[in-house]
């Protein structure tokens, strides 16, 4: 309950601060109280402040942490960055950021091979393929270099650790219900991914097709396809127009990546489309298509806070490098004012798991739009 109050208090803060950096300004905002059963999706907060509430990871000073992202022009991996970025400095350590030209490995492997010349201490990796990246994270592993993942998760045995959004049983869940809330429990739905080796969207959709298979609840509930909009938004947009060309029966779109929702919100609502959509988006960016009446195209819709996410990795990588955990399930580490965190073996696979996705709909998006 200490650490949801003081993350809750010091939101506003850093907040508006980010929110200013993209050209936007924050209003005074209390974060609302979490949704029955949710957790707080809580927003960053003040690095001063935080210091007098939590003990900080050890010094980083002197040390270099690279972050790579999924690709450029993302806004959820832009919040992430300015996270891990946050956590690092507030140590003194030094911050490099690499966001891929395109959502591929390829694009991703070069980055990599770059931070491996340049002798950084730890690379955070955002995966774009589950394997593709093996050999050069093994390189770099090999050149004395801490590697962990975020958000999306890469060969365990090519990582250290996988700081994780949620675990993946508990998003599968949450979005089959949502799906068979707006459809009523019965019909024709679809979902709008990411790119087609995206290991978390992957892993997501995996998750609620066996909760599918195996819930006689869900038998009258068919799955007519899953697209990739490869987290493009002229991509996403056009795959939302075949789905609703294609599937004239259709009843929900479920996006479980950023990008895709935003798209396939502005294409249904524009179209006047009797199709809802739920999914995993920005609060920032869906605010205008979150309604529970027939002019809004998403009732409701979930996420976890992308700011924390990035600084609990970059918490993560400075105890890999100064040796406060190796990795190993029942290391404990303080991810300074996210607070206390041990890793767990999950699947077979040492992970770090922020907290559950929380849900944003007409009763709290006003409220959270201006934080991230």
């Amino acid at each position: 309950m200490k650490k949801k109050l003081i993350s809750l208090l010091l939101s506003t803060a850093l907040a508006a601060t980010l929110l200013a950096g993209c050209g936007s300004s924050a209003a005074d905002t209390a974060a609302p109280a979490a949704d029955s059963g949710a957790q707080e999706a809580a927003p960053a907060a003040d690095d001063s402040a935080a210091a007098d509430t939590a003990a900080p990871a050890a010094n980083a000073g002197g040390t270099t942490y690279a972050l790579v992202t999924k690709s450029a022009g993302n806004p959820f991996m832009e919040r992430m960055a300015s996270g891990f970025q946050e956590a690092i400095e507030a140590q003194g350590g030094t911050v490099v950021i690499q966001n891929p030209e395109a959502a591929t490995p390829d694009a991703q492997i070069s980055v990599i091979q770059s931070l491996i010349s340049q002798g950084v201490s730890s690379i955070a990796v955002d995966g774009n393929d589950a394997n593709a990246l093996t050999a050069v994270l093994t390189e770099a592993s090999n050149a004395g270099i801490k590697v962990l993942t975020l958000d999306s998760d890469v060969a365990p045995d090519t990582r250290t650790v996988y700081c994780n959004q949620a675990g993946v049983s508990q998003i599968g869940e949450t979005l089959m219900e949502a799906v068979y809330d707006l459809t009523g429990g019965e019909g024709d739905w679809a979902i709008l991914s990411a790119t087609s080796q995206a290991t978390n969207q992957n892993a997501w959709i995996d998750a609620m097709k066996k909760l599918m298979e195996s819930d006689s609840k869900y038998a009258k509930l068919n799955l007519v396809e899953v697209a990739y909009g490869d987290d493009e938004p002229q991509k996403s947009t056009d795959q939302t127009q075949a789905l609703l060309q294609n599937y004239p029966d259709l009843k929900v779109i479920c996006a479980p990546t950023t990008v895709g929702i935003a798209a396939a919100a502005k294409v249904l609502q524009d179209q006047k489309s009797s199709v809802k959509l739920t999914g995993l988006g920005l609060p920032s960016e869906m605010a205008e298509y979150i309604g529970d009446d027939d002019a809004h195209s998403c009732p409701y819709m979930y996420l976890w806070n992308p700011i924390d996410l990035g600084r609990l990795a970059g918490y993560t990588s400075i105890a890999l490098v100064d040796g406060t955990i190796t990795g190993a399930a029942g290391d404990k580490f303080t991810a300074g004012e996210l607070g206390d965190y041990t890793i767990e073996e999950i699947d077979g696979s040492t992970q770090i798991i922020l907290g559950p996705p929380f849900k944003f709909d007409p009763s709290n998006i006003d409220e959270w739009k201006t934080v991230y």
